[in-house]
């Protein structure tokens, strides 16, 4: 899916934006369980499975492993045979483009094979530390080398399968690795403990990953808040429906936020596997006021604007980082974000590309190493660069349903996770996009 699409300027919304919406599938639990179903006994069909880049990229990357994988993406559904808690291919050149969750991911995976593989991505994605897992799998006796400087990919896997035993993982940049690790211990021949080091961050990430693998029949036992151990059981093959994406959903609730209008996200409630539910409870802190039904599939309805600005620890919830940024700007008073240095990292730097942008729409900024200080000033017209960032492009629009003029750069880079949103969130918002291109208005 290519990223490069003219320029777009914003339309400002007619009113309060009201609606509901059934977001996408999870990216995040989507590749979780392309990777249990793909190492599992038996044939799994997964429903509700979100297409874009990242997915796409996770599946072609276990067909590459020569692991077998039909996907009808328009419906939203793919079936894989599983490798019984091996992958065939012996050797393979994969292509993990911006997909950070496939580069960890499959990194381990590769673990489990006999051969020699290669993992590779954007330039972007040489910029990405991975030497925390790989050193994990070092000490488990893989060889494992990040070929660019900083212990960067493109990575290098040497394996004669995987033994198991006991490894430390750091968890400071990035929850995938410890992840990574849990997803493929129930296909080890011992089994592993899995320890976690440092300050760990988006915890709710890990108790996703643990609940997915359970639903396709692995154990993992919590020992205590910083020790899993997980048996050689392997994975079952099983029919898995995908929940709707609730980090998707945040661009939809901020925008009632933002308009001072009402957004039911259908799907979505208090029982989801996603942390980034809880964005609507930062929210409700901000004045909106937040009403959950609970029974059935469930929703999450947001209303009224987001009258005042807060301090706020985001560690748990950094995906939507920008999108509270961005709703900032219309509060009264500050907002403080704090303890979420590790978004740096991703897919640009999220507080100084962040920071930077929001300063071209006005907005007094002040950047921290672990977050920022947003000061609401009177907005203006401006065109604002997206970085090849999906979350960039899809949070910062959103000010423009209220400030005339905001034009967003390579609109396209939301192919990444979500190819739809400027379609969903013009039919949400009831915008005039008689002048976007028509690959954005399909």
């Amino acid at each position: 899916m290519s990223s490069t699409l003219p320029t777009i300027e914003m339309p400002t919304s007619p009113g309060p934006v009201r609606g509901s919406i059934r977001p996408p599938g999870s990216k995040s639990i989507t590749n979780r369980a392309l990777v249990c179903a793909g190492l599992a006994r038996g044939t799994s069909r997964l429903a509700g499975v979100l297409d874009s880049q990242d997915t796409r990229v996770m599946v072609a990357g276990l067909t590459a492993l020569g692991l077998r994988a039909t996907a009808d993406w328009e419906q939203g559904r793919v079936v894989i045979d599983g490798g019984a808690g091996g992958i065939p291919a012996a050797a393979a050149e994969i292509d993990c483009a911006a997909s950070g969750t496939t580069m960890r991911f499959l990194s381990a995976v590769c673990a489990l094979g006999a051969g020699v593989y290669r993992l590779d991505g954007t330039p972007r994605m040489r910029q990405r530390p991975i030497d925390d897992l790989l050193a994990a799998l070092r000490a488990l006796g893989v060889e494992a080398s990040a070929e660019s400087p900083g212990g960067c990919p493109p990575v290098k896997i040497r394996s004669h399968g995987l033994a198991g035993g006991r490894a430390v993982v750091h968890g400071g940049t990035s929850s995938q690795f410890a992840s990574g690790l849990a997803l493929v211990a129930p296909c080890s021949r011992l089994g592993l403990e899995i320890e976690f080091s440092g300050r760990l961050v988006s915890l709710p990430y890990l108790e996703m990953t643990r609940r997915v693998m359970e639903a396709f029949g692995a154990r993992c036992d919590v020992v205590d808040e910083r020790t899993w151990r997980i048996p050689p059981d392997g994975y079952a093959a099983c029919d898995y429906a995908i929940e709707p994406d609730a980090s998707a959903a945040s661009y939809f609730v901020a925008a009632a936020a933002i308009t001072g209008g009402s957004v039911t996200i259908q799907g979505l409630s208090r029982r989801s596997l996603q942390g980034d539910i809880a964005f609507c409870d930062a929210l409700g802190r901000m004045g909106c006021a937040v009403t959950w039904d609970d029974t059935g599939a469930g929703s999450a309805t947001v209303s009224g604007r987001a009258a005042r600005g807060i301090d706020i620890d985001m560690n748990a919830i950094s995906d939507t980082v920008p999108t509270l940024a961005v709703v900032a700007l219309f509060a009264e008073g500050v907002t403080t974000i704090r303890n979420v240095a590790h978004i740096r990292d991703k897919e640009t730097d999220r507080i100084a590309d962040l920071a930077r942008e929001l300063r071209r729409l006005g907005a007094g900024v002040e950047e921290f190493p672990d977050g920022l200080r947003i000061e609401p000033r009177p907005m203006r017209p401006a065109e604002v660069t997206t970085y090849d960032d999906h979350r960039m492009a899809m949070s910062l629009a959103l000010a423009g349903l209220v400030v005339p003029g905001v034009r967003i750069l390579d609109p396209g880079c939301v192919g990444k996770t979500f190819p739809g949103y400027w379609r969903s969130l013009a039919t949400l918002a009831g915008l005039d996009t008689s002048g976007w291109p028509s690959l954005l208005r399909a």
